[in-house]
């Protein structure tokens, strides 16, 4: 009995019926017509297309009537692009704390991790893509907006170290709403760590892919984020410093429809190629391999 009073019961979507579409209120004592487990379905935020969550992950979050690439967290990106079984995780325990004693700032970092089950907006390590050696760091914008602290660009920073030190290629996969304002000045000086890193890195004649993601912007778009060898973006990303408001804000105009987009930016010469997210595991690979020296770079 008290088994009963107390278990959990599971959550529901449910659809209304035609009267309570219409109204907007549910007649006395009707039932909704249909009712769908939470999270069973899943809608395209870009055409509002309505699919099987299942099915959409097989599709890699792709979505299949308009081609929206939907967001990935770190976790996901790294069961699509690295061989199964293959990656090793860096820097692990590695927790940002409240150096500034920002008001609410440690409270919000512990939402934020039960929130998206992630330690902090990046994952670092080592792994293979078809067969080869390669570091990796790959942000997640749903812990905290993919915001730029001390231990995202720390993390970064020994990312590109090990692959200096162990002559590996380096990948960083981009998503990102900026610096983290709660960490100030420790969070902007992230910036010029890690691009001091790759050049460190470019110096010794290492590899480096950059994959931008949506959305890229702020300090992570101003540094590592565009200093690939090779520039890589999915269709669709967004990716600049300021956003498109202050932008036209600033200079009084209004800008194209397709503005800060990949493709856009490829246009411009800002990019070297747009890939498909099913066919970024093989490019990537098939990049690994053409610059690949035995014994490293």
């Amino acid at each position: 009995m008290f088994k009963d009073l107390f278990q959990k019961k599971r959550r529901y979507a449910t659809i209304p019926s035609e009267q309570a579409a219409k109204t907007g209120q549910t007649e006395e004592g009707e039932r909704p017509k249909r009712e769908i487990p939470e999270g069973l379905m899943n809608k395209c935020s870009k055409c509002g297309t309505i699919q099987y969550s299942k099915e959409l992950e097989k599709n890699l979050k792709v979505c299949p009537e308009c081609g929206y690439h939907m967001r990935l967290n770190a976790l996901e990106r790294i069961g699509i692009t690295l061989d199964e079984t293959s990656f090793e995780e860096f820097d692990a325990e590695m927790i940002s704390v409240d150096p500034l004693q920002f008001p609410g700032y440690a409270a919000k970092l512990d939402q934020q991790k039960m929130k998206s089950g992630l330690r902090d907006a990046v994952i670092t390590g080592k792994g293979f893509i078809t067969g080869q050696p390669v570091v990796v760091a790959v942000m997640s914008f749903d812990f905290f907006t993919g915001s730029m602290g001390s231990v995202v660009g720390e993390k970064i920073t020994r990312a590109i170290e090990h692959a200096t030190e162990h002559r590996l290629p380096l990948i960083i996969f981009s998503t990102s709403g900026g610096a983290r304002m709660q960490e100030s000045i420790l969070s902007l000086m992230q910036m010029a760590k890690t691009s001091a890193a790759l050049s460190r890195f470019g110096e010794q004649g290492g590899l480096y892919m950059s994959v931008i993601t949506d959305p890229t912007t702020g300090g992570v778009s101003a540094s590592f984020a565009t200093l690939g060898d090779i520039n890589i973006a999915e269709p669709g990303a967004v990716f600049g410093f300021a956003g498109r408001i202050v932008i036209e804000q600033t200079i009084r105009q209004k800008l194209p429809d397709d503005f800060q987009t990949a493709e856009f930016n490829l246009a411009h010469g800002q990019l070297d190629m747009v890939v498909h997210r099913k066919d970024l595991r093989s490019m990537l690979g098939k990049l690994l391999e053409m610059h690949a020296v035995k014994g490293g770079f």
